[in-house]
This record gives structure tokens, sequence and C-alpha cells, in this order.
């Protein structure tokens, strides 16, 4: 049981990191990311050539990708998305254009990083070992801890400072924020930029446990919808609950059913769509939106 909530405690973390930047966009811009598990990618590839390749301290690497993946946040939501959001009512148009993001940094991630797996040196060497209840290597230890005070570094942002408070107000109501003299175009901007680095900064810690490669944009991006779902399209705090409760699940049912394989995804699924089918809104978020 240790063994599990502590393996729950990391999924989770990472998770909720992964699902902050998506739904920060969607609460901002009223748009679906599909490109969110290709900047992920991409964070993790620049960590993987300047901390893997070029020697470089850890921590600059890392924080190199979080820069990397803000400029280009940024460059989308400047001359793609923001265009395209004035330019046409139809909220298709901007999930089309987020579905040829992500096509587009798939080429560009197989065209500049290849499709090989890649990964780095461990940043802590050593296992944690407490009476064989919980055995967890201490790398792993440390970028749960580098997550959870990510998150709370967001959640302090959020709270107490005027871009926090700005962004806030723009996405509970974009038109009396500008009313307000909230300038929409530049929060806007300042917010699919912290999304992306968001990505990035996760994509860079996790890059030093499991790698990276080109195939696990799509995947990251289905399990970040997951949580979104979970916990509510749009709702901060939703996003962190959504991403405990998916590390949590996907804890027990490797824990649990591991002799059977992938079924514990399977069985994810399922009770994802019983539980939209209960409570479409999800767990944090209002009927009315």
């Amino acid at each position: 049981m240790e063994q599990i909530l502590a393996n729950g405690v990391y999924l989770g973390s990472q998770y909720a990191m992964i699902a902050l930047g998506l739904t920060l966009i969607f609460a901002l811009m009223n748009v679906l990311n599909f490109a969110h598990g290709q900047m992920y990618v991409i964070g993790g590839f620049v960590t993987y050539t300047i901390y893997g390749q070029w020697g470089v301290p850890f921590v600059l690497a890392l924080v190199m990708s979080c820069v990397t993946l803000a400029i280009l946040g940024a460059l989308i939501e400047k001359f793609l998305f923001a265009p395209v959001i004035k330019g046409s009512a139809r909220e298709e148009s901007t999930m089309l254009l987020a579905a040829g993001i992500a096509f587009f940094l798939d080429a560009v991630i197989l065209l500049v990083f290849g499709e090989k797996q890649r990964g780095v040196p461990k940043i802590v060497d050593g296992v944690f070992n407490w009476d064989f209840r919980i055995i967890m290597p201490y790398d792993r230890i440390l970028i749960c801890m580098l997550a959870i005070l990510s998150i709370v570094a967001f959640i302090g942002l959020m709270q107490y400072t005027k871009t926090g408070r700005a962004l806030r107000a723009l996405a509970q109501d974009r038109t009396a924020a500008q009313l307000m003299g909230v300038n929409v175009d530049r929060y806007s901007m300042i917010g699919f930029a912290l999304g992306a680095m968001l990505a990035g900064l996760v994509g860079g810690l996790l890059v030093t446990i499991t790698g990276v490669n080109l195939g696990m944009g799509g995947p990251t991006s289905i399990k970040a919808f997951m949580m979104v779902m979970i916990g509510g399209a749009g709702v901060i705090s939703g996003a962190i609950w959504g991403g405990i409760i998916l590390g949590f699940m996907e804890a027990i049912g490797l824990a649990l059913l591991y002799q059977y394989g992938d079924i514990t995804y399977l069985l994810i699924f399922v009770s994802l769509m019983i539980f939209l089918a209960i409570r479409p809104q999800g767990l944090m978020g209002k009927p009315w939106g």
C-alpha cells in the first residue's frame, strides 16, 4: 500500500503539471491545444541536447527548456492563434489550427532530433528503501519534489501577482477584463507562453526518468485531455485534482493488474466515460461553463 501511495504521488505530481498548462490555455482562449504533447516532447529534447549532449548543468538546461518553450508558445499565439481568433467566429478554426500545429511540430521534431529514443544521465544516483515498503530511486523523488514546488509556484503566481490577477480576470470574463483596462492581446500571449513553458518544464524534468522520443507527443496530449476532463475544463484546481486522480488510478491499476498488461489503461478510459456520462462538466467545473 505504501508503495502504491508513493507511486501515486509521483505520477500525480507530473500529470498535474502537464494538465496545468493545457487548462490555462483553454481557460484564457477557449482553445484546445492539441500540440501540448509535442511541446512537452520539445522540452525534453531541448534538455537532452543541452544537458545530455553539451554537458551544461541540469538546472541551466531546464531553464533553457522553459525559455525555449515560452518563446515558442508566445510566437504561436501571436502569429497563429490570435489572427484566427480575431478573424473567425467558428471554434472549429482554432481546433484545426491546433491539430495542424501538432503535425507540424511532429515533423520538426523528426527532422531535427530523429525518431530514436533519447535519454540523459541520472541527476541523482541511489535508491531510497524504507524497509522494503517503499522503494524509489532518488532521482524520481527529486523530480517529484521539483514538480510539487513548480505547482506551488504556479499557484502563487496566479494568486498573488499582477500578471496572475490579470490572467484570472481574462479567464473569468474576457470582455469585462478588457473594459477594466486589461491588455487582452498581451496577456493572452503571456498565458499561452506560460502554458507552453509548463509543458517544456515537465518534459525537461521527465527526460531524466523516461527519456524522450517522437512518439510521446500524442499519448501525452491524450492524458492531458483526460485530466482536464476529470477536473473540469478551464479550472486550475480541477487540473491539479485531475492529475492526482489519474496518477493514483494508474498507480493502483499497474500494481494490482500488472499481469494483464495494458488493461489498466482500458479500465481508466471506461471509468472516465462513465464519470463524464454522470458529470460531464468534471469535478470542479460548472454545468453552465
